[in-house]
C-alpha cells in the first residue's frame, strides 16, 4: 500500500484492507505517540465553520511533533479580495509539506488536489465528503464492538445532506452491513447510494419512524438536521426538529447499542442519554486525533 504523497479526498478511493490499515496505524499511534511529523508544516484552510475538525487536526499534528499554519476563517485571507480557490492552494503550497481543506463547495477538495504539488486531506467539502469522519467513525465502531463485519447499524436525520452518512455507508459496505436508513422522506438517503448498497447485494430498509426501528440495532448514528446545507430555510423549519432521542426511546433497545453522532448536536438526542452507557459520541470525537495523526504520517511517509 502506497500512501505517501497520497490525496485524501474520498472514501472512495480507500480499499477495505487500505482502511483496515489505517485503523491499526492509529490504534498503534494512540498507544505509543512517536515523533513523525518533526520538521513538517501542516496548513489546514478552513473556509467553512469547524470545531473538532479542525482542533483534532491541529492536536494531531503537535501530537506528532509538526508545526500548523493556517486559517480558521475565509475572512481573512485574501480570498475576501476576490482570489480564486485555486491560487491560494498553489500559494499556500509553497510553504507547508501537507495541506487540510475544509469548503463548503463540492468538489473544492478534488480542486485544491489538482491545483496542489503537495498532499491533500478534505476535511469536509459541502454535503459530498468527509474521509477523516468517516475513518475515525470505523475506527470508533472498530474498537467498540471489536470489529466491523456484519452489524445492524441505523442512520438517523438527515440522510439527503448529511456528508458524514454517505461516507460511512460507502465504507461500511465493504463489511456486509445490515442498514436501517429513519428520515422524512425529504431528507432520505440519495437514490445512488442506494444503488450502490443494491449493487453490493447490502440489505438495507428505510423508514420515517424511530421504534420500534431501533431496537434491534448494534449502532445508532444520529445526525443533525443541518441547516447550512438547506437551499430553502422553510424547508429546514420544516425538518428541524423531525427527531429526539431520549432515556424512553431507548427503553427496549439492546444493551451493548451504541449510540455515535458526528456533533455538534442541536437537540436531536437529549443530554439525559449521555449517561445511559450507550453514548460514545464523546469518545468518537476524541478518536479522530489518533486516526488523524495516522493519515498525516503515512501521507508525509513517516510510515510505510
Amino acid at each position: 500500500m502506497v500512501f505517501k504523497d497520497r490525496d485524501v479526498i474520498s472514501i472512495n478511493d480507500f480499499s477495505k484492507d487500505e482502511i483496515l490499515y489505517v485503523l491499526k496505524i492509529a490504534k498503534n499511534l494512540e498507544q505509543n505517540p512517536k515523533p513523525l511529523a518533526k520538521g513538517k508544516i501542516m496548513a489546514p484552510l478552513f473556509f467553512e465553520p469547524s470545531t473538532r475538525t479542525r482542533m483534532s487536526f491541529i492536536a494531531a499534528m503537535e501530537r506528532l511533533e509538526g508545526e500548523v499554519d493556517g486559517f480558521a476563517s475565509s475572512k481573512i485571507t485574501s480570498v475576501k479580495k476576490g482570489e480564486t480557490l485555486w491560487d491560494t492552494v498553489k500559494t499556500v503550497e509553497k510553504y507547508t509539506d501537507l495541506i487540510v481543506i475544509r469548503h463548503p463547495l463540492e468538489g473544492a477538495a478534488r480542486l485544491a488536489a489538482e491545483a496542489s504539488s503537495k498532499p491533500v486531506i478534505n476535511a469536509g467539502d459541502g454535503a459530498n465528503q468527509h474521509p477523516t469522519q468517516t475513518l475515525l467513525d470505523l475506527y470508533t465502531i472498530w474498537k467498540t464492538k471489536g470489529g466491523l463485519t456484519n452489524l445492524k447499524i441505523g442512520l438517523l436525520g438527515d440522510l439527503k445532506y448529511g456528508r458524514t452518512v454517505h461516507s460511512l455507508v460507502t465504507a461500511m459496505a465493504h463489511f456486509n452491513p445490515k442498514f436501517t436508513f429513519i428520515s422524512p422522506e425529504a431528507l432520505k438517503m440519495p437514490d445512488s447510494y442506494l444503488i450502490m448498497l443494491d449493487e453490493n447485494k447490502i440489505q438495507y430498509t428505510e423508514t420515517e419512524e424511530i421504534l420500534p426501528a431501533i431496537n434491534d440495532l448494534d449502532i445508532l448514528y444520529v445526525t443533525r438536521i443541518q441547516k447550512e446545507r438547506f437551499p430553502d430555510p422553510i424547508e429546514y423549519e420544516r425538518y428541524k426538529g423531525a427527531y429526539r432521542i431520549t432515556k424512553n426511546t431507548l427503553s427496549s433497545v439492546k444493551k451493548d447499542l451504541k449510540i455515535m453522532h458526528p456533533l455538534p448536536r442541536v437537540n436531536e438526542i437529549c443530554k439525559e442519554v449521555d449517561n445511559t452507557g450507550h453514548a460514545i459520541y464523546f469518545e468518537q470525537a476524541a478518536n479522530g486525533i489518533p486516526v488523524r495523526e495516522a493519515l498525516i504520517a503515512l501521507v508525509l511517509g513517516k510510515i510505510k
